[in-house]
């Protein structure tokens, strides 16, 4: 059987971990990333049940566990520091780094890696060609046309991590007018991030003036969050506006197929960007080994389109109810209202069942 060349377009999340699924003894795999190496640093991400899945297939969720932090709880307060909810949660919270590097090791050692910012993917003459380039993606722009170019939403992302190691009662998310700011812990201290509407952008923001302004705008917050601000430097910062992509009708055109964020970009209000991601290159490398390429590029796109265009919808829904201004008291008063709810049942559970079993 003929080998089959495979060109991955970006070696963030989805295509280090795609390189690392796809069967060695099948393909020939090239890897072009424009990074000569992995960041040292970065914030925490939020791995649910399907993406740890995803890592246990690559072989490298017993590894990530050793460092990675359990999340079982997702508090949700007001700015000010009234309890709104504790929501259940089934999570491990990872440092990028940690990831990065744990999906770079994982990639065999007959991946050929170059070293390039791919601008011009049409020149590519592989079978499959991988768009794992992100948001701002060269693969989607060329053969998907202007249509499907990133669109900027009105929203500043700032996140960072400091090294203060905050009390447990004090983490979670924390809801204001128009604007929210989430605190979660971190092997390096604590995670922060804080979204809000802001005109700084939308390509180039400048983090120091960015941390000024969240300073700003949570000076009257709880202690908690005017703290961690107090810490924040720009080494340990990243600020960037929130760019979607819009909706696209297939994520494969002829040879070229996208995964994470150059297929679905979306804003991080639901922590599903990464986790999308490893579930896109686990599935596409799983199809790849056990299908002809055109076939396995279709059953992807049937596989995934659906189910993270619903979750782009979703979260940029959630992004609007988070940063609302006008609604922000009731909206309060709706999140605390499922709290209580939400506890009601936990505490009804055992007792039904214990009824079920008599």
């Amino acid at each position: 059987m003929d080998r089959i060349t495979v060109d991955i377009i970006g070696g963030g999340i989805a295509g280090s971990a795609l390189a690392a699924v796809l069967d060695p003894t099948r393909f020939d795999v090239t890897l072009r990333e424009q990074r000569a190496k992995l960041p040292t640093t970065g914030t925490s991400l939020a791995m649910w049940p399907e993406a740890q899945e995803a890592l246990a297939r690559i072989g490298v969720l017993d590894r990530l566990r050793d460092v990675g932090i359990a999340l079982d709880r997702f508090p949700l307060w007001s700015e000010s520091g009234t309890a709104l909810a504790n929501l259940p949660a089934d999570g491990l919270l990872l440092g990028r780094h940690d990831l990065l590097a744990a999906l770079d090791a994982a990639v065999p050692d007959r991946v050929n890696r170059v070293t390039e910012r791919v601008e011009e993917p049409e020149r590519m003459e592989a079978d499959v060609i991988v768009g794992a380039d992100g948001v701002h993606s060269a693969v989607r722009r060329r053969n998907w046309g202007a249509a499907a170019d990133a669109r900027s939403t009105p929203a500043l992302a700032v996140r960072g991590v400091v090294p203060d190691v905050l009390s447990p009662a004090e983490l979670g998310e924390y809801w204001g007018r128009g604007q929210l700011f989430g605190l979660g812990p971190h092997r390096d201290g604590t995670n922060w991030y804080t979204s809000f509407r802001s005109d700084l952008g939308p390509r180039h923001v400048d983090v120091g003036e960015a941390i000024e302004l969240a300073r700003h705008r949570h000076r009257d917050a709880a202690p908690a969050l005017r703290r961690v601000l107090a810490a924040a430097t720009p080494e340990t910062t990243l600020a960037q506006r929130i760019w979607t992509t819009p909706r696209l009708s297939s994520y494969d055109r002829g040879n070229v197929v996208l995964v994470g964020d150059a297929a679905h970009a979306m804003t991080p209000n639901l922590g599903r960007g990464a986790c999308e991601a490893l579930i896109d290159a686990v599935t596409l490398g799983y199809l790849l080994d056990r299908m002809p390429p055109a076939d396995a590029l279709a059953a992807y796109d049937r596989a995934r389109r659906r189910p993270t265009q619903r979750l782009r919808v979703a979260s940029t829904a959630l992004m609007r109810v988070a940063l609302t201004e006008r609604l922000a008291p009731a909206r309060d008063r709706a999140v605390a209202l499922a709290g209580r709810i939400s506890r009601a049942r936990r505490r009804d559970e055992p007792a039904a069942a214990s009824v079920r079993t008599r």
